[in-house]
């Protein structure tokens, strides 16, 4: 007889990332949409990227409060824009939270941060990560250079049973410098440190989260690209942080709008 500690974990945590496109477009009409999308997925935990916000009040929150989650945000400024930030929600209580400026912003003017969240689930803590880095096709040196502090900053923080969770909009093709350093493909971006890439896990086809068939990108004249991602740190103890399962999320219009410029990520993790 299997004991039940022994064997795979079943059950699962789903983790949601989504670029939201700040109040770009049409946004009062984008936003009913998003919300309906987040409705439907119904995570466990989220990344946001391109999160609108002031001192008064943030998108994030606003979402959090709608659909009863736990909120963490913080602002960056890019293209001059205040109130462009990031934002982790979740279903559990948010222990303890942080962030870090990532570098770039005397070559480019643009402010990047990376959120951490230590969130107390029902099956034990576990520690999630978010961020959005720079995103013009020459600044891949700028990447990589804040994938290495991005990484540092997980290998900090990085305890207990699950690996950690990282997600976001990092504006890099899967086979590009800055995803090869996490994944296991080039030089480690932090020593000890290497995550699996949760669509060539368990996705089918290319995954893309830039793509033409969104008008919203269509109107760049930019190629299909995978530029969005979630990754799991190396699976622990009976498969904690193996993923099984990913789907693109708001990849379609929902009453003739589109949510958001981006495609969305929905993974399931052993938890």
């Amino acid at each position: 007889m299997t004991a039940n500690n022994s064997g795979p974990i079943h059950t699962r945590l789903r983790v949601l990332s989504w670029n939201i496109w700040w109040k770009f477009g049409p946004w009062e009409a984008r936003a009913p949409a998003i919300e309906a999308v987040l409705k439907q997925a119904n995570a466990d935990v989220i990344a946001l990227q391109e999160v609108w916000g002031n001192e008064a009040e943030n998108y994030a929150g606003i979402l959090a409060e709608k659909l009863g989650y736990h909120c963490f945000h913080a602002d960056c400024m890019v293209m001059n824009r205040t109130g462009f930030g990031n934002a982790i929600l979740s279903r559990w209580p948010i222990e303890k939270h942080e962030t870090i400026t990532l570098s770039g912003a005397e070559e480019t003017d643009e402010t990047r941060n990376a959120l951490y969240a230590k969130i107390n689930g029902p099956r034990g803590a576990f520690d999630f990560f978010c961020t959005h880095l720079n995103w013009r096709y020459e600044q891949s040196h700028i990447r990589q250079a804040q994938v290495r502090e991005v990484a540092e900053f997980v290998s900090a923080n990085t305890s207990g049973k699950m690996p950690p969770l990282l997600c976001g909009d990092f504006n890099a093709e899967p086979m590009s410098d800055e995803i090869r350093s996490l994944t296991g493909l080039s030089a480690a971006a932090a020593k000890g440190l290497v995550f699996h890439d949760a669509w060539a896990v368990a996705g089918q086809g290319m995954g893309n989260t830039w793509d033409n068939q969104n008008p919203f990108v269509a109107a760049e004249f930019e190629p299909n690209r995978r530029i969005d991602y979630i990754f799991a740190g190396h699976p622990k103890a009976r498969g904690r942080g193996h993923i099984t399962d990913i789907e693109i999320i708001g990849n379609s219009p929902l009453d003739n709008i589109w949510p958001s410029d981006h495609f969305g990520l929905l993974a399931q993790v052993r938890y």
